[in-house]
């Protein structure tokens, strides 16, 4: 039998999101499923207009099988709604669909993914798009913006902007809000929280959505 790679392996013949979460749930394409509780497969209406990528699900998400529903999934919340998006019209789903951890006492704690696992889970995030077909993505994160853009990418020097690719739709890189709730001073908190949020509502208002779109007659 030939060894696994990638989740390419597991895709299922004909694409839709149900038949894409049912084939999500046997994927043994890199090793991170050996540990995990389950695939935490996205979230969200198949003809969403804008798609939310973070980087892997963590430990309440691994125990419930849901992306974003832990801290950093709250304050996305709170920054989603105050862009004026509404978090059940938009598509939620993570690089990597495994939760790698290490534990820490009693405590399992985020481990960041290998370039190889981002590598493995991308057939998974490309079928994701390609099924939605969404209007905008929104990068959370480093890892989320180089699974699509490439491992040279830099949040630092092309947060906020629009990019476009070839071959996807506008693509927008900001904070993945763990990384805020990680900052060091309040100070840099407040100021990342309201960063994202920025980002949030510059992504919706240049689909005529949000709190920055145009006034219609």
């Amino acid at each position: 039998m030939p060894e696994t790679t990638s989740a390419a392996d597991f895709l299922p013949s004909r694409l839709s999101l149900p038949a894409l979460r049912r084939a999500a749930v046997t994927c043994e394409g890199c090793e991170l499923y050996q540990r995990a509780t389950q695939t935490v497969f996205g979230e969200g209406p198949a003809r969403a207009k804008v798609m939310l990528i973070g980087e892997m699900p963590g430990d309440k998400e691994d125990r419930a099988g849901q992306p974003f529903v832990g801290p950093a999934g709250h304050l996305l919340d709170e920054a989603i709604l105050a862009a004026g998006l509404d978090r059940s019209e938009t598509y939620i789903t993570n690089a990597v669909k495994h939760f790698q951890w290490e534990e820490r006492g009693k405590r399992r704690l985020h481990k960041k993914p290998r370039w190889r696992h981002v590598q493995a889970c991308k057939p998974w995030l490309e079928a994701e798009i390609a099924t939605v077909q969404p209007k905008l993505i929104v990068c959370l994160g480093a890892t989320a913006a180089q699974s699509l853009l490439g491992s040279d990418f830099r949040i630092t020097k092309e947060r906020g902007r629009l990019l476009e690719r070839e071959a996807l739709p506008p693509l927008m890189a900001t904070y993945h809000p763990a990384a805020i709730l990680r900052a060091p001073q309040q100070s840099d908190f407040e100021r990342m929280r309201k960063e994202l949020t920025d980002d949030l509502r510059h992504a919706a208002g240049s689909l005529g959505l949000g709190k920055d779109a145009p006034i219609r007659a």
